[in-house]
C-alpha cells in the first residue's frame, strides 16, 4: 500500500517536485518508510504529451475528498487559493506542505494550529532559503538555545546583483538586466530589489525563533537600488562586502527586525556568500554561531526541500509535530533604536571637531574618490546619527550599516 500524494501547481517548483518523486522514487520511498505515489497533480492548464497528463486534475475537491490522499504539496504561490486549499486539507486531517512564503508568513500560525487540532502537519521548509534546510533544524534540532540574532542573505537575485557589481564594477541597471535575462529576476523585480522577498522570509524565521507572529508589514525594508560603485570602493577599503540582509535581533529583551544593505566584515561567515547562494546565520546563547548555506532558489533545490517535507509528513502520519509559533503578535521595537556602526559619507571636508560627534571614528579613503569625507562611526542609533550629521553641517551622501 503506497502513500498517496497530490501536488498543487505544475509550474517551476511543482514540476520539480513531481520529477523528484518519479525519478528518485525508490530512494524517496525508502526514506519515507513506504512506497510513495503521485496520485494527482492540480493545475488549470493542460500539458499535452507530458506524462503528467495521466494524473492531472483541474478541481481541488477531487483531491481533498479522496480518502487515499495523505499528503498535499502546494507550489502555486500567492495567498489564494493556497490558503483555502491548505485549510480544507488540514481540517480533513490531510498533512500539507508548501514552498509558498506569502502563505506561510500570513497564515502560518493559524495553519499550524489547525493541523494540531486534526493530528496532521503543516510543513514549509522550502518557503525560506529554497533547498537550504533551516526550518526543521530550528523546530527540531536547535531547541536548547535562546537566539539573540538571526541574520541572512535571503534573496539570491540581489546577492547575485551585488556580487556582479562588486567583482566586475558593473552598474545597477546593467546587472539587473543581466539577472532578468538569466531568469534570476522577474520582469517586475520590485519584490527582490526593494527587499520585500527577504522581508517575508525574515518574518517567517523570526516568528519561529521568537515563537510569536512577526508581520512582514511591520519590518522596515531598504533595498539595493541606491548602492553604487563608490560604496563598493569604500567597502573594500575597510575589508567588507555589501550584502542585503534580513535580520532579527534580541537586545535587552526587545526584538528588532530589519531588511537593509549591510557592510559585512571578512571574518563574518556571510562575507563569502556570493552569486545566487543564500545563507542564514543564527547566534544562540549556548551554541554561539551556526550557519546554513546553499542554493536559495531554483527548480531542483526548492523542490528537494518540498519533497523532504513530504517524506517527513508520511513518516509522521497521524502524529502532529509541535511547532512553536503563536498567532499572538510579537512586539517589535523601532529598528532605528538599535545601535549599529555606520559607514558615513559626507560632502566636502569635515573638521575633527565635527567628526567628534560621531564617537570614536575611523576615517576611510578609497582610490579615485574625492570631494567627500568618509568614516566608520561608533555604534549609534539612527537618531544619534542624524543629530551628529546635523551638527557636522555637511550633506550626507550615503550611510550604510555595518553588521
Amino acid at each position: 500500500m503506497a502513500a498517496k500524494v497530490a501536488v498543487l501547481g505544475y509550474g517551476t517548483v511543482g514540476s520539480g517536485v513531481v520529477k523528484i518523486l518519479w525519478e528518485n522514487n525508490s530512494h524517496v520511498s525508502r526514506r519515507a518508510g513506504e512506497a510513495v505515489e503521485v496520485k494527482y497533480v492540480l493545475d488549470l492548464r493542460d500539458f499535452p504529451g507530458d506524462p503528467v497528463e495521466k494524473v492531472l486534475v483541474h478541481d481541488f475537491d477531487t483531491i481533498v475528498n479522496d480518502p487515499e490522499i495523505s499528503v498535499i504539496a502546494e507550489a502555486m504561490g500567492g495567498l489564494e487559493p493556497a490558503y483555502t486549499f491548505a485549510k480544507k486539507a488540514l481540517e480533513k486531517g490531510i498533512s500539507f506542505c508548501t514552498s509558498n512564503k506569502v502563505l506561510v508568513e500570513a497564515k502560518g500560525a493559524e495553519l499550524i494550529s489547525i493541523a494540531k487540532e486534526h493530528d496532521a502537519n503543516f510543513f514549509f521548509e522550502a518557503s525560506v532559503g529554497g533547498g537550504i534546510p533551516v526550518i526543521r533544524p530550528i523546530i527540531q534540532s536547535l531547541t536548547a538555545d535562546h537566539f539573540d540574532e538571526i541574520s541572512g542573505i535571503l534573496n539570491g537575485t540581489t546577492n547575485y546583483m551585488l556580487t556582479k557589481m562588486d567583482k566586475e564594477g558593473l552598474d545597477f541597471d546593467y546587472v539587473l538586466k543581466d539577472a532578468q535575462e538569466k531568469g534570476y529576476a522577474e520582469r517586475n523585480p520590485e519584490a527582490d530589489i526593494e527587499g520585500h522577498d527577504a522581508g517575508r522570509k525574515i518574518a517567517i524565521l523570526a516568528s519561529l525563533v521568537y515563537e510569536k507572529q512577526v508581520d512582514f508589514e511591520a519590518i522596515p525594508m531598504e533595498g539595493i537600488t541606491k548602492i553604487g560603485s563608490e560604496d563598493f570602493a569604500y567597502a573594500k577599503a575597510v575589508g567588507c562586502a555589501i550584502k542585503l540582509l534580513g535580520t532579527a535581533r534580541r537586545k535587552d529583551g526587545k526584538i528588532y527586525t530589519l531588511v537593509a544593505p549591510f557592510l559585512v566584515p571578512s571574518d563574518d561567515p556571510l562575507y563569502a556568500v556570493e552569486g545566487v547562494y543564500n545563507a542564514i546565520k543564527l547566534h544562540g546563547d549556548m551554541l554561539g554561531n551556526v550557519m546554513f548555506y546553499g542554493q536559495g532558489a531554483g527548480k531542483e533545490a526548492t523542490a528537494s526541500a518540498v519533497v523532504s517535507d513530504i517524506v517527513q509528513e508520511i513518516r509522521e502520519r497521524g502524529r502532529h509535530v509541535e511547532i512553536l509559533w503563536s498567532g499572538e503578535k510579537q512586539a517589535l521595537e523601532d529598528a532605528g533604536e538599535y545601535p549599529f556602526r555606520y559607514l558615513v559619507r559626507l560632502s566636502g571636508a569635515v573638521s575633527a571637531d565635527a567628526l567628534g560627534a560621531f564617537g570614536d571614528v575611523e576615517t576611510v579613503t578609497a582610490e579615485g574618490i574625492s570631494g567627500e569625507t568618509a568614516f566608520l562611526t561608533a555604534a549609534m542609533t539612527e537618531a544619534e546619527l542624524a543629530e551628529a550629521i546635523a551638527k557636522s553641517g555637511a550633506e550626507c551622501i550615503k550611510k550604510i550599516r555595518m553588521n
